[in-house]
């Protein structure tokens, strides 16, 4: 198969219609700051994170693959990953909910391939490489944890989103690419912002997508293990937060026992949280995921279930008592006593399956226009119709080539000749296919001999509801990539002279080659054209002071002034308290 990135063991299972949202990595577009950034917050991140972090963060860092020196390579992080079965690719920030829970079903990290700029250094709103590779990535190594995301993932994925869902993730989206771009005019960043506050606030009765958004918020992203009192953080939100990890430990934020509750516990992707959730151990996890997707509607089904479905305005699946399921755009359903389903209809490109597997013939080529069938038992007859044997249904009139009235205790009335029938390998009759066909229900038309065969679909009850196709190839074009791209920064000439002296420093440092005299006219050179970028000084400093060379005094002096601007103190002094160690 080919495709426009490369496929490993890993990503050569996924489904094609997650494909169009992998992208190159950009790697030849990170800058050499860039590259000092990531190195600065990594080595922040590892000197704190061994004190805080789950047990299993620093030797992940290991078996991931990752470096403190450099923005990982996707093509080196995958060599790595999998040994541990799992596998990264590149996307283009956030993704569709749905799209980014079922990467994760298969074992495949989705890592935005933005890297944060230096002014959002401790924390930025867009997913960014540091966020997925450096936070996500080294806990999965933790085999526990490593199921318990999959199993997120494979859940996740089959949850029923509403209409209003996408236009929050749209709104998100928008907003966190304008505020980490810094060529962002602010009218664009207040006009977005202000529009997710009202989305926040207009948004109504939580989805089941949204709902299991904020368990994967609260659990993934910013999640804590152990006790109340002295909790480890394994989110990837806080592992990847210089300015996170630190304040979330503090009193001031609050600590609450994970549980289901979390799922009604909204957050704001754009501030700090005010509280967190802290879970025993990675164990209990998933016994809360278990707990929720008992209420979804991939367990209970029934009316409710397609109601979400049509409510979603999106692709979903139905399955049925005989394990039949119905794949489409669910528009219409009439209602039956305790919350079953009398008839379902779809419209649009609809796809019949069995055991996720499209049955032979009833693609979108045939239903091309729609599908909808009665469900439940005949009136007067206590065997449902899928239980019926051969002599059963000939017993009933239900036989090929008869001209039959098929009465449902719903009210549902069908009438037409069956001309074949479609069992599974079990034997169990999934579909009867009709020919002059008249299916309706009280005044009601709902099917009509001029619109063709009418194939039955059978089953007494619908015992799951779900996102998405039964058979993932049924639909080429299931999810939509959002319109809205990353911006692609535009860097001025007097930037680009920046970046070309962080690539000389990291030269020196690389190649263990930085002299003293050439160290200085770097150093004069920085103060002379850019004051004020404490990172660089920062560097130069620590290639003085490891090298021995008198002119650390100058830069330390340097550096000591800039810790005057609030901005900069806690990262200048941070990054002076790890070069003493």
């Amino acid at each position: 198969m080919k495709t426009h990135f490369k496929l490993n063991e890993v990503t050569k299972k996924l489904p094609k219609h997650l494909h169009k949202f992998v992208v190159k990595q950009p790697y030849d577009e990170y800058t050499a700051q860039n590259q000092s950034v990531w190195r600065y917050v990594m080595r922040m991140n590892i000197d704190f994170l061994s004190k805080v972090a789950h047990k299993s963060y620093i030797p992940g860092l290991k078996k991931t693959g990752i470096s403190t020196e450099s923005i990982p390579h996707m093509e080196g992080m995958n060599r790595i990953l999998k040994e541990i079965g799992w596998a990264a690719v590149s996307v283009d920030g956030f993704i569709p909910p749905n799209a980014f829970m079922e990467f994760q079903a298969y074992n495949v990290l989705v890592i935005a391939s933005e890297m944060r700029t230096i002014n959002h250094i401790e924390y930025t709103p867009a997913p960014d490489i540091i966020h997925e590779a450096a936070g996500h990535a080294p806990i999965i190594a933790n085999p526990e944890y490593s199921e318990y995301l999959r199993r997120f993932g494979e859940i996740g994925s089959k949850a029923i989103s509403s209409a209003k869902d996408y236009e929050m993730y749209e709104a998100i989206r928008l907003l966190s690419i304008l505020k980490e771009n810094p060529n962002s005019a602010e009218k664009e960043i207040q006009e977005a912002q202000e529009k997710v506050e009202w989305l926040q606030e207009n948004m109504g009765e939580l989805s089941e997508m949204a709902m299991i958004r904020n368990l994967h918020w609260w659990t993934v992203e910013y999640g804590l293990i152990g006790t109340l009192e002295k909790p480890k953080i394994y989110g990837a939100g806080l592992l990847s937060s210089i300015g996170e990890s630190a304040w979330c430990l503090q009193d001031k934020v609050k600590k609450i026992p994970y549980s289901i509750d979390a799922a009604t516990v909204n957050f704001d992707i754009t501030k700090p949280q005010p509280q967190l959730f802290v879970t025993p151990d990675f164990a209990y996890l998933s016994l809360v995921l278990d707990e929720f997707a008992n209420t979804m509607a991939l367990r209970k089904g029934g009316l409710n279930g397609v109601k979400k479905l049509i409510d979603s305005k999106g692709l979903g699946t139905i399955e049925l008592t005989t394990g039949i399921q119905i794949s489409g755009n669910f528009d219409k359903v009439i209602p039956f006593k305790n919350n079953k389903v009398a008839y379902f209809q779809t419209i649009g490109e609809t796809a019949l399956a069995n055991r996720d597997k499209e049955l032979i013939g009833h693609g979108i080529a045939r239903h091309k226009n729609g599908f909808g069938s009665p469900i439940g038992k005949l009136k007067g007859i206590n065997l449902p119709i899928e239980d019926m044997s051969p002599r059963d249904l000939k017993a009933y009139g239900i036989y090929e080539g008869e001209f039959m009235t098929l009465e449902f205790e719903s009210g549902i009335i069908l009438k037409g000749k069956a001309i074949t029938g479609t069992r599974d390998l079990r034997g169990k009759i999934l579909i009867i296919t009709f020919d002059e066909c008249t299916v309706t229900y009280k005044d009601e038309i709902l099917f009509q001999p001029e619109w063709g065969l009418y194939d039955m679909a059978v089953g007494k009850e619908v015992i799951s509801a779900y996102a998405g196709a039964a058979d993932v190839d049924s639909f080429t074009d299931a999810t939509k990539v959002s319109e809205v791209k990353t911006h692609k920064i535009s860097y001025t000439n007097k930037e680009k002279e920046l970046y070309a002296l962080y690539d000389k420093v990291r030269k020196m440092r690389v190649t263990n080659s930085a002299t003293e005299e050439e160290l200085t006219l770097l150093f004069h050179q920085l103060k002379k054209d850019f004051a004020k970028d404490w990172l660089l000084f920062l560097e130069i400093y620590e290639l003085a002071k490891t090298n021995s060379y008198a002119l650390q005094t100058e830069v330390l002096g340097v550096l000591n002034d800039l810790k005057s601007n609030k901005s900069y103190t806690n990262l200048i002094e941070n990054g002076l308290n790890l070069l003493q160690v």
